[in-house]
């Protein structure tokens, strides 16, 4: 099926996430590689402490994509040398049925999950059914779908409430990986209506899995290790890629870029995914280490809310001006080494209608006497205070406390006063998604690759969180350019989706990250 029929075109760009680049450094590596290897195992070195559950179908978080994606596969995909055509996975070919609502999918014949049965229909109804009714964040990206039925053994129709809304590329995401329904029903799984309260498997699936992936959990020790091993009935047949690359892979959970650096040039891990810039400059005459850059459609943001317990935060100027207030270019310079770019709103650059010319056109910029004069015509002429939440964590090697300092004295340039708060990253996200935040710093990573997602999370579930009452036209704004299959006018839409983001100000988007990944050399392919 042309990637049209999925509703969004866009040029080909890299999501290099950590679930998406460490799922292609897991699953990519050529056999010819593994006779060459000096030892079985894969190990990586990052920060884990986001992760809360493996559970696919709870999947929220920025690092769990990776042991997910390595253990699940979903119906289609898309490759890292290709995110503009849907490719196959479990499913063969897929069509829409001739009533405009009903997607129609062929499931391979082939595949077997780890426990050595084969794959059928009814597996994937249950493991859509069952993702449906958890109301977990995933369930919120496939919101459209009404139900999912097996047609026979190896046919499985969606039914969609909104055909207008795209699915494959969401589907495409590890969130979306099918698991065994007979083994997550033994383990107390659901796909009722009630699963929420009554599914019990989420405990056994975050140290197991149930999936068809090419490696199969076997442990996971929050804040510590996540340890997988291949799996044996893995069916794909990739040329050149004749099986999973190593027997074992263990995830390493290291908090602090400077002990992953140590790790990595003592051998004691394979790749690195959280180092700064100073460090990535020191292994570029390292004989045994490749540096694989890529840019990512992640971003580091600022959200602030119309906060009950801060009411200058509710005028659009007061925010206005915190984002005129920002020393842009300052953070990539200084803190990126210059290793990033900048979208003006919540679309990457690279995603269709968002480009760096745009930012430069309309985005936030440094920009003091502006912030000072929006602040006086809101009656503020001498600023004012907020508490700004961030985590005790990095983002792209990058710590949340050395970009939350630059923005406190950013700030107070134009007289507003940033108080830091920082905090562990489960408090965090449980304030965030609670409401209780009167301004906070935190980190968007792609589901997979799709305009529309990145838009209804902005105003749907962040703005809940911010207190933010989105005007009706603006959502129908969202829908009618998640619904275009024009590239050129969903660009258009997209465009004015971003310059209304830009007016409201709720969303301030710091960076947008080229990841730098240093990778041993007997890691190949």
């Amino acid at each position: 099926m042309p990637y049209a029929e999925a509703g969004i075109g866009r040029r080909s760009v890299l999501a290099g996430s950590a679930g998406l680049l460490g799922s292609r450094i897991l699953l990519e590596r050529p056999a010819a590689a593994q006779s060459a290897a000096r030892k079985s195992a894969l190990i990586i070195g990052i920060d884990f402490s986001d992760t809360l559950t493996l559970d696919p179908a709870r999947v929220r978080s920025y690092t769990n994509p990776m042991p997910t994606r390595a253990a699940y596969d979903p119906l289609v995909k898309l490759t890292d040398d290709d995110y503009t055509q849907i490719k196959p996975c479990l499913s063969t070919d897929w069509a829409y049925l001739p009533d405009g609502k009903t997607v129609r999918f062929k499931l391979r014949d082939d595949v077997m999950f780890v426990s050595g049965n084969n794959m059928t229909a009814e597996d994937v109804r249950f493991s859509f059914m069952r993702l449906l009714h958890l109301g977990e964040q995933p369930s919120q990206y496939i919101a459209h779908v009404d139900h999912v039925e097996a047609v026979d053994r190896h046919t499985v129709d969606f039914a969609l409430k909104d055909s207008s809304l795209p699915l494959l590329t969401i589907i495409a995401a590890p969130e979306f990986g099918i698991t065994e329904k007979a083994v997550v029903v033994a383990h107390g799984g659901t796909d009722a209506a009630d699963a929420r309260d009554a599914d019990k498997a989420g405990s056994w699936l975050d140290t197991n899995s149930a999936g068809t992936g090419a490696f199969r959990l076997v442990g996971w020790q929050r804040n510590e290790v996540a340890q997988l091993v291949r799996n044996p009935n893995f069916w794909a047949a990739t040329p050149g890629f004749e099986r999973p690359g190593f027997e074992r892979v263990v995830i390493r959970h290291m908090n602090e870029s400077a002990q992953q650096l140590v790790a990595l040039q003592r051998g004691d891990i394979d790749v690195a995914f959280n180092l700064i810039p100073e460090q990535i400059a020191t292994l570029k005459d390292d004989p045994s280490v490749n540096i694989v850059r890529e840019t990512s459609l992640d971003f580091m943001y600022m959200a602030l809310a119309e906060s009950p317990e801060n009411p200058p935060l509710k005028d659009k100027r007061v925010r206005q001006a915190i984002a005129n207030a920002i020393d842009y270019d300052g953070i990539i310079r200084n803190i990126l080494g210059g290793n990033a770019v900048r979208p003006c709103s919540f679309l990457p650059v690279g995603a269709n209608g968002s480009t760096e010319a745009l930012t430069r056109e309309i985005g936030f910029r440094d920009d003091v006497p502006r912030a000072k004069k929006l602040l006086a015509d809101a009656g503020l002429p001498e600023g004012f205070s907020f508490r700004l939440t961030y985590a005790n964590a990095a983002f792209n090697g990058v710590k949340y406390s050395d970009v939350a300092q630059k923005l406190q004295s950013d700030l107070a340039r134009a007289g507003i006063r940033a108080e830091l708060a920082p905090t562990d990253p489960v408090s965090l996200t449980s304030q965030y998604l609670s409401g209780h935040v009167q301004a906070v710093m935190a980190s968007w990573n792609p589901v997979t690759v799709e305009n529309q997602l990145w838009a209804s999370g902005s105003i749907v579930r962040v703005a809940q969180r911010l207190h933010w009452n989105v005007p009706p036209e603006f959502r129908q704004l969202v829908h009618d350019a998640g619904a275009e299959r024009d590239p050129a006018k969903a660009a258009a839409l997209w465009e004015k989706y971003q310059r209304g983001m830009v007016d409201f100000a709720h969303l301030v988007v710091l960076f947008q990250p080229i990841y730098q990944v240093p990778v041993r050399k007997t890691v190949a392919g």
